[in-house]
C-alpha cells in the first residue's frame, strides 16, 4: 500500500509539474509565432493532452475492443466541457475570444458530430469508409491550422511568462511536458483505483470517477493552470481542439481499423449531450466575444445531473 501512495503522489506531482510548464511554453510559442493563444491551445496543446484518448482508442481497435472507442471520445467531450470548461468559466469567464478562429474550429465541430449521429442513428456503427473520411478530415483540420495561423491575428493577456529561447527548445518543452502529464495521469489513476478499492469504495463509483476522468485530466489540469496563470484562453482553445481530436482522430483511427459498433445509448444520449454543451459554450461566445459565469454554472449542473443518472 506504501508504494501505491507514493506512485499516486507522484503522479500527481507530475501532472501539476507537467501543466504548469506546459501552459508557459504554450504562451511562448503564440508570441513568437504571433498567433492567438487560442490557437496554440486549439492545436499543438490539444494534441499534446489528447494523446491518452488517441493511445487507448488505436490499442483497443488492435486488442479487438474498439466498441469503447465511440464512449471514450464522447465521454471526454462531455467531461471536457461540461465539468472542466464548466469549472474555469464559472471560476474566470474567457475574455476577449478572437471569433475568427473560433467559428470554422465550432463549424467543423458541428458538422462532424451532425453526421456522426445521422450514421449512428441508421446504421448503429461506424465502418471503415465513415473512418477514412474523419482522418480524411483530420488531414484537412491539420492543414487549415497550418495555412490559416498567420492570418488569425494575436491577442494579449497580462502576464509574466518568460520568452527565453528558441521556438524549437519551447516546442521541446511542450512536448516533454506533455508526456509528463500523460505518465502523471496514468499513475494518478491507477494507483487511485487500487487505493480506493483497499478502502472498500464501490466499483461502480470508482467507473464514474477516476476511470471517466481519467483520459480527461490533463486537459483539466491544462485548463486549471491556465486560468490561474490568467491564460484562459489557452485552456479554452485546448478544449475546443480537443474535443475536435476527439471526433476525428480518437473515433476515426478504430473505425478506420476494424470498424465501430455503437450501443444504443450513444447515439440517443451521449452524442446529443455532447452536441448541447458544446452550444452552451460556443454559441454565446460567438455572439458575445466572451463567455459568462452563468454557462459554467449551467454546464456543471448538466455534468452533475448526467453523472447522477448514469450512477442511478
Amino acid at each position: 500500500m506504501l508504494v501505491t501512495v507514493v506512485l499516486f503522489a507522484a503522479g500527481l506531482v507530475l501532472i501539476c509539474l507537467g501543466g504548469d510548464r506546459l501552459v508557459d511554453a504554450a504562451v511562448a510559442i503564440a508570441r513568437k509565432i504571433g498567433i492567438p493563444q487560442i490557437v496554440v491551445g486549439a492545436t499543438i496543446v490539444s494534441l499534446g493532452t489528447t494523446l491518452p484518448e488517441i493511445l487507448v482508442s488505436t490499442t483497443a481497435s488492435f486488442d479487438g475492443s474498439a466498441a469503447i472507442a465511440a464512449g471514450n471520445a464522447f465521454g471526454s467531450i462531455i467531461c471536457n466541457t461540461a465539468l472542466i470548461a464548466g469549472l474555469t468559466q464559472t471560476i474566470r469567464p474567457t475574455r476577449k475570444v478572437e471569433t475568427a478562429p473560433l467559428l470554422w474550429r465550432a463549424g467543423i465541430f458541428f458538422g462532424v458530430i451532425i453526421v456522426l449521429e445521422a450514421v449512428g442513428l441508421l446504421r448503429g456503427a461506424y465502418g471503415r469508409p465513415i473512418g477514412l473520411l474523419l482522418l480524411a478530415m483530420f488531414v484537412v483540420y491539420a492543414v487549415l491550422n497550418i495555412v490559416r495561423a498567420g492570418s488569425e491575428g494575436s491577442e494579449e493577456e497580462d502576464s509574466d511568462v518568460s520568452e527565453d529561447g528558441s521556438l524549437v527548445k519551447q516546442l521541446v518543452i511542450l512536448a516533454v511536458c506533455a508526456f509528463l502529464l500523460y505518465v502523471g495521469a496514468n499513475l494518478l489513476v491507477d494507483n487511485g483505483i487500487l487505493i480506493a478499492q483497499a478502502i472498500g469504495v464501490p466499483e461502480r463509483v470508482i467507473a464514474v470517477t477516476f476511470i471517466a476522468l481519467g483520459t480527461s485530466l490533463p486537459e483539466l489540469v491544462t485548463s486549471i493552470v491556465s486560468m490561474i496563470k490568467g491564460f484562459s484562453n489557452v485552456g479554452f482553445g485546448n478544449i475546443l481542439g480537443a474535443n475536435i481530436l476527439n471526433l476525428l482522430a480518437v473515433i476515426g483511427i478504430p473505425a478506420a481499423i476494424v470498424g465501430i459498433p455503437l450501443e444504443a445509448s450513444t447515439y440517443q444520449t451521449d452524442i446529443p449531450l455532447a452536441t448541447l454543451v458544446m452550444a452552451i459554450l460556443i454559441v454565446p461566445i460567438l455572439v458575445r466575444k466572451k463567455a459568462s459565469r452563468v454557462q459554467g454554472i449551467l454546464l456543471l449542473a448538466i455534468y452533475a445531473a448526467y453523472c447522477v443518472v448514469s450512477f442511478v
